[in-house]
């Protein structure tokens, strides 16, 4: 097995932030256009991006909330990336979009990154190697989607909109500390989308084991037997949400518990935001985690890979969570839609 990364320098989380648009789609409403009215679907809603709002738009507002955690200035970051597969420009970056609104621009190292729903944490094992080798003291990495399913099919349920945002720094000056990180990626065909296709494209049966539940568990134990670690030694952990069993029965596979893995399993309530999937549930944890406690994090991006962290909370969450808005305001703010206002939101209809 490849040895974990551990960075030269020490690293860890500076600030986090995230971002989940107020408009809510129920499930049931789903059901009813297409379905004939079903209820019982496990995804109660939704996020749904306004006509207003988009990768980018959503992007500034998590890393706005995440450099006011970080009491960092934009012009101290070395680098912004974003990672995820709904950019708004085909050949245009998100990143410098970014790093412009935040003023972090023009000295700084800026781009976008693709990996499916782990286009995000691609860019945070990029960043931990960035700052990690002295070359930057500061990076800021966004993972942030407004994903969308075709009409009618499985993935309209959960095909969400939402940002998460992380200032990676020196351990010293952290809230919480990377103490390793671990990738296992493969070619696994089991969802895609062509250049110029619209929605995209699922392999059924390969989507669960060969994919999933195959990577995430081969990432995450990697991880912890080269910790020498077990999940009993850690207060939190969060997987990637696609679905709301997924993360559950991947989580009872590696020996974790419902009480571990509640803080973070948000995509009853949002939906899967694809690359900011995980992401987003970190931060849900990073508003109660206490000093001392360990989380374990491992996403998954369809094509397909897994990249597993460790992390441990200092002190200093104690101090900064309260400087931005914390995960469950966003949540908590909604306005319900129905599936019309949705398909206009959305860009649905064809000409």
């Amino acid at each position: 097995m490849t040895e974990p990364l551990f960075p030269q320098r020490s690293v860890g989380i500076v600030g986090y932030g995230a971002y989940v648009p107020r408009y809510r789609l129920p499930a049931s409403e789903i059901s009813r256009v297409w379905h004939g009215g079903y209820a019982g679907h496990p995804v109660q809603e939704k996020a749904v991006a306004g006509p207003d709002e988009d990768t980018f738009t959503m992007a500034l507002e998590a890393a706005r909330n995440a450099l006011a955690r970080a009491g960092v200035s934009a012009e101290a970051l070395r680098a912004v990336w974003v990672g995820s597969e709904s950019h708004p420009y085909a050949v245009k970056p998100t990143g410098t979009l970014l790093a412009d609104a935040l003023g972090a621009a023009p000295s700084v190292q800026a781009g976008d990154w693709e990996f499916a729903c782990k286009a995000g944490t691609e860019a945070m094992v990029a960043a931990i190697g960035l700052v990690g080798s002295g070359m930057a003291d500061y990076a800021l990495v966004v993972g942030a989607d407004t994903a969308q399913g075709r009409p009618g099919d499985a993935l309209e349920f959960t095909a969400a909109s939402g940002a998460a945002a992380f200032v990676l720094g020196p351990a010293e000056n952290a809230l919480a500390r990377i103490l390793a990180t671990y990738s296992y990626v493969t070619d696994t065909p089991d969802f895609w989308r062509r250049e110029g296709e619209k929605y995209p494209a699922h392999g059924q049966r390969f989507t669960g084991e060969p994919a999933y539940f195959h990577h995430i568990t081969q990432a995450a134990k990697g991880l912890l037997e080269a910790l020498d670690m077990t999940p009993q030694d850690f207060t939190y952990a969060v997987f990637h949400q696609p679905n709301t069993k997924f993360p559950q029965r991947v989580a009872k596979m590696l020996g974790f518990t419902p009480e571990q893995i509640a803080p973070g399993l948000l995509v009853p309530r949002i939906g899967n935001t694809y690359s900011a999937s995980a992401l987003i549930g970190l931060t849900a944890i990073l508003d109660v985690a206490q000093p001392g406690d360990r989380i374990f994090v491992t996403s998954f991006g369809s094509g397909a890979g897994s990249d597993a962290f460790a992390l441990e909370v200092t002190e200093a969450i104690l101090e900064r969570r309260d400087r931005a808005p914390h995960t469950e305001d966003y949540i908590a703010r909604r306005t319900e839609i129905d599936y019309g206002l949705y398909v206009r939101y959305r860009g649905k209809l064809a000409e």
